[in-house]
């Protein structure tokens, strides 16, 4: 029998340079541009139950979140094409707290569990408006119950709403692949081992709905993408009745003027 010996320098030298698989990042923003519309206040006083679950405090609509330097949160973040659906990954939940939805948008894959669970002492019905087979509505009369469903096929994005609380709404982005994410508070998104080659980035959000783009992802390298949605502009029309959501008047005060802002 004839042995060789190698330097273990060597040999780490070979493993540390061979690539073991084809793969890279895909990071980038999401920015608004122009004035982001107010988010509205939700009315808990439908409810008294919420109203006292959120006692003191102003919950607000999440719909359109916007950071410093205009980076955009709560956009679902996937590529588009066709992929292994390799098993694994964690269930994804919704947890009603509150009397909203949290998180309000997220991700995940065929065939997943979809967990919802009920963290308030108050009646919540779940319902889903899908157009793709996800159909679901199941009612949770007390805190602490979860249903379970598994999601059958890829829904972008699939609509989730409370048939007891209209403003609770939430959207989940079913897709089959791992290749997904979701724009944090800053507008910034990272989707990891992604196969090497030409990738289409899709980008969609509740309000300004989706943008597409090409990207050449290189292996063992960080692909950038920068993607920028528009407030529509729309002239007040002439005549136009203003809608005023919330008035406090201080004690004592015997008139008050309303000022369009400018």
């Amino acid at each position: 029998m004839i042995r060789f010996r190698f330097p273990m320098a060597v040999a780490a030298l070979v493993l540390v340079g061979t690539p073991l698989f084809a793969q890279g990042t895909i990071s980038g923003h999401v920015k608004l541009t122009g004035t982001p519309p107010a988010n509205k206040r939700i009315p808990m006083g439908a409810d008294p139950n919420c109203l006292t679950i959120n006692a003191g405090k102003k919950v607000l609509q999440e719909a359109v979140i916007v950071a410093p330097g205009g980076g955009l949160a709560n956009v679902f973040v996937s590529l588009k094409g066709s992929f292994a659906n390799a098993s694994g990954g964690a269930a994804a939940v919704i947890d009603q707290r509150g009397c909203t939805y949290h998180p309000r948008i997220q991700g995940t894959r065929v065939g997943q569990t979809l967990l919802v669970k009920n963290s308030d002492q108050t009646l919540h019905n779940i319902h889903s408006l899908s157009t793709k087979g996800n159909d679901f509505n199941a009612g949770q009369p007390q805190a602490g119950m979860v249903f379970k469903y598994q999601l059958k096929s890829e829904e972008v994005m699939l609509h989730v709403k409370c048939d007891v609380h209209p403003w609770m709404t939430g959207y989940i982005g079913v897709v089959n692949h791992p290749y997904y994410a979701v724009s944090d508070a800053t507008g910034a998104f990272t989707i990891a081992n992604v196969p090497a080659g030409t990738q289409t980035v899709q980008v969609w959000h509740e309000k300004y709905g989706l943008s597409t783009q090409t990207v050449d992802v290189k292996a063992g390298a960080t692909t950038n993408v920068d993607f920028a949605f528009a407030v529509p502009v729309k002239p007040a029309a002439a005549g136009a009745e203003l809608r005023i959501e919330e008035l406090i008047v201080p004690w004592g005060t015997t008139a008050v003027e309303l000022v369009p802002a400018k």
